[in-house]
């Protein structure tokens, strides 16, 4: 779907923490059905994608664009005070909602509303920053024969305009949360209703990646009753619904599901959480390292503490100054990943000198890569390769002759008889 983007923009820079009332339109995405029942008895929905404006205003307003216009009317609920960020990353959808339950569709308990109403679902993403959901409820003013739900959908046409009233909103301002192990973060869910003492059902659950889905905490404004923890039922009270993790473990990651029931509305949202921890990196060498000709080193380059698995580890090779890009060194090997009682791993990289003097001035860096960082660790030493010194060795060798000499010296003075001894034999 293609906008122009200077009206938009003018109207979403009026949003502020707190949005603002002065916004007059926002270019959304209608997501229609065509729903019918084959040959065999199953349900089968073809989705059609339009154009469509989402405008607030007044009860006989006109559509300030020729497009499917869905009009805002004022209610006790404004989807607009919960907007904030940059206007770039807003995605707005609306889709059709059905109230029906078991064959029969539930009437909105508030002044005005009929059993005939049409219900839409709107909903603003933004990314990284919260998602809104937005119940609008549209009286028709010449009402359909018969109930109106997904089998016999209102007809919308193309330059429509469909005067509405929000009836609920449900929101998270943490659709995507990393966090480290051992912290406690809170899971954001809010809603409104546009009326007093609505029976309100709060559910939360956790669908890990194995497939194992587990409650954690519900609650009932009908029976005040509560089960599980994390939710401040007082809080609910006032529309807010949050869930505070326990100390994160490994099992802590999942898909953490927030539902809000208002019969006969029901509005919910995933929240995604991730465990990150980043990897602490060392190497057994220090700045510089320094080599005689001949003489061998194994270097290793430890990362530790990371979570999850996926790291990596490389070895670079470049010269100091007026350096071509570093080459990346093959003959290094790891060892296997290690793993804590914590659920972090660990992982070394190993690399075997045996330099010659044109490897002397050298740099050596281990790269370390994390779905954790956003850039990868590195931690470098200089290579000095010398010549050994001759001059010790020398040394050496005649102290050695000096005490062969004197070994052989003994010798002789105990074998060989005197001249004196042996002319007094005679």
């Amino acid at each position: 779907m293609v906008w122009s983007l200077g009206p938009f923009i003018i109207a979403i820079l009026c949003l502020g923490v707190n949005g603002s009332v002065d916004v007059q339109w926002l270019p959304c995405e209608f997501v229609d059905e065509k729903v019918h029942v084959n040959e065999k008895g199953h349900i089968e929905t073809q989705y059609i994608y339009r154009k469509a404006v989402i405008q607030f205003g007044n009860v006989g307003d006109s559509p300030l664009y020729p497009t499917i216009t869905f009009l805002v009317t004022a209610s006790k609920v404004d989807m607009r005070r919960y907007v904030e960020g940059a206007e770039d990353a807003l995605n707005c959808e609306i889709r059709r909602y059905s109230t029906a339950d078991k064959g029969h569709v539930k009437r909105w308990p508030t002044m005005g509303a009929q059993e005939y109403d049409v219900w839409f679902s709107c909903t603003l993403r933004h990314k990284g920053e919260f998602i809104i959901t937005t119940f609008l409820r549209h009286t028709p003013s010449d009402p359909a024969k018969g109930q109106v739900d997904y089998l016999q959908w209102l007809p919308v046409n193309d330059k429509d305009l469909l005067t509405t009233s929000t009836a609920m909103v449900v929101l998270t301002r943490t659709p995507s949360v990393e966090v480290g192990f051992l912290k406690v973060p809170t899971l954001d869910c809010q809603f409104a209703v546009d009326h007093k003492n609505a029976n309100i059902t709060v559910d939360w659950k956790l669908q890990r990646s194995h497939g194992k889905r587990s409650q954690l905490f519900s609650y009932t404004s009908r029976t005040g009753t509560s089960d599980g923890t994390g939710v401040s039922v007082k809080a609910i009270g006032v529309g807010n619904a949050s869930f505070k993790l326990s100390p994160t473990r490994k099992n802590s990651e999942g898909t953490y599901i927030c539902s809000i029931l208002v019969p006969p509305l029901h509005g919910s949202h995933n929240i995604l959480l991730h465990l990150r921890e980043q990897p602490r990196v060392s190497l057994n060498v220090g700045s510089t390292l320094s080599l005689t000709l001949g003489e061998g080193h194994k270097v290793a380059c430890d990362a530790e503490g990371y979570y999850p698995m996926d790291v990596n580890i490389e070895w670079l090779r470049e010269q100091v100054s007026d350096s071509p890009s570093p080459v990346f060194l093959k003959n290094a090997w790891h060892s296997s990943h290690r793993f804590h009682h914590n659920g972090t791993y660990s992982l070394s990289a190993f690399l075997q000198l045996q330099p010659g003097l044109e490897d002397s001035g050298y740099k050596y860096t281990c790269e370390v890569s994390h779905t954790s960082l956003l850039v990868p660790i590195r931690k470098s030493f200089i290579l000095s390769v010398t010549e050994p010194d001759l001059t010790m060795w020398y040394i050496e060798i005649i102290g050695l002759n000096g005490v062969i000499l004197g070994i052989v010296f003994k010798l002789l003075c105990h074998f060989i008889p005197s001249r004196k001894g042996a002319f007094r034999r005679f």
